[in-house]
């Protein structure tokens, strides 16, 4: 299935769109790795040779037990391109430069980090100042080396603070020069987050986007997991795509990635 055909496989279910205006999507559409990542610990080449059958041109993801060069290498064969990759923040904070070069080494221009380590359900304004020191400090050594450092939003962030939250705390005090923001508009809701007001506050502070809906009724909490049985195809969950995607394209994200983290992601993506 062609990208194009995707993209209009995402609005069967979702409320009549005027496209004749402004196309909601201005940006390349790729998808997340993660996705796959079962049968990506069995057989990458044949995993992406299903990417490449469902249309896409780009990935977010890294080698695995690959080096980066022969990763890059069997995506190069099949037309796709890698502009994003992960990190640990662990690794980040310790070895930034060698972050640095295996992001060149795959062709990406993006580093994103998704996690911050915090007791699970307690993420507190001592474990963001710390992700704010160590978020400039090698977001600045990645700048250093032409690559930009994002920071994957995950819902547990949105933790009250002062007349924000702490995820305001994050992007109001980590040095725009060094650190960008990357929106999982599933993660941002279910941590009571409004990724379209999100978007209009901050603007080009976001530069990655993660595509995915949560199945209506889902309980929400602050523990940045849900069950994968919640994640649901674009357009048929809670979240409201369209209005998302127009606040999206005005903020000039530079890259989505639909991403879908349940057992049907087969049946789910295309």
């Amino acid at each position: 299935m062609k990208s194009s055909h995707i993209l209009a496989a995402v609005f069967v279910a979702l409320p009549a769109i005027c496209f004749a205006q402004k196309p909601l999507f201005t940006a390349p559409l790729g998808v997340q790795t993660y996705s796959f990542r079962k049968s990506m610990a069995i057989d990458v080449a044949k995993t992406l040779d299903t990417i490449k059958m469902m249309g896409f041109k780009e990935i977010e993801g890294g080698p695995g037990k690959l080096s980066p060069e022969e990763f890059r290498r069997l995506c190069t064969e099949r037309g796709l391109t890698i502009p994003s990759t992960g990190a640990g923040y662990e690794e980040l904070v310790s070895d930034p430069k060698a972050v640095a070069d295996r992001a060149r080494a795959l062709g990406s221009k993006f580093v994103m980090v998704a996690w911050i380590p915090h007791e699970r359900g307690k993420f507190s304004l001592e474990n963001a100042k710390k992700a704010v020191s160590d978020f400039n400090a090698a977001g600045k050594i990645l700048r250093e080396n032409d690559i930009t450092f994002c920071y994957h939003v995950h819902g547990y962030e949105f933790q009250p603070y002062g007349k924000g939250t702490l995820m305001d705390y994050l992007i109001n005090e980590t040095d725009p020069r060094y650190v960008s923001f990357e929106m999982d508009i599933m993660w941002v809701h279910f941590g009571g987050g409004d990724p379209v007001a999100l978007l209009k506050k901050y603007g080009n502070r976001w530069k990655l986007m993660h595509l995915k809906d949560l199945r209506k009724g889902t309980p929400k909490d602050l523990t940045g997991g849900t069950s994968e049985d919640n994640d649901v195809p674009l357009g048929t969950g809670e979240l409201d795509i369209p209005a998302i995607l127009k606040a999206a394209r005005k903020a000039r994200i530079q890259h989505y990635f639909i991403e879908d983290e349940s057992r049907l992601v087969t049946q789910q993506i295309p």
